[in-house]
């Protein structure tokens, strides 16, 4: 399997429902590095895994719809817990539709996978994976 990696970041505010998330019930900022790993089992006709520059400039405009933002104010977060592992698969999901609609190339096309991590500390990250 192949696979490249790419790596962005994004500034969030939120708060949590739950008793399990407890002071983090409270509105407070979170800074996610942000790593979109693509993968295929075979080169495409260029022998690339997916074009890294198209990679990196979508995974930033799939960031900078929330970039900045309060998330309990995004109406596509309305009473969600935007949790770790939730917004790995947000990002993953969004990824997926621009491999669908050819916006990472035809060649990405041939894709087999998508993993999206979040690190929220050098101690704590969550991913999500998905077939394509």
């Amino acid at each position: 399997m192949f696979s490249i990696t790419v790596r962005d970041h994004v500034m969030v505010a939120h708060s949590f429902r739950g008793e399990v998330f407890g002071p983090a019930q409270r509105l407070h900022g979170a800074t996610f590095v942000v790593d979109a790993r693509f993968k295929r089992v075979d080169l495409d006709s260029d022998n690339i895994v997916v074009d890294i520059g198209l990679a990196t400039a979508e995974l930033g405009k799939v960031l900078a719809e929330f970039n900045y933002r309060n998330l309990d104010d995004v109406p596509a977060f309305a009473g969600i817990n935007t949790s770790t592992e939730f917004l790995a698969k947000f990002i993953a999901d969004q990824l997926a539709d621009l491999v669908h609609a050819g916006t990472l190339g035809e060649g990405a096309r041939g894709l087999s996978g998508i993993e999206v991590s979040l690190q929220e500390s050098h101690v704590a990250w969550a991913s999500y994976e998905r077939a394509l």
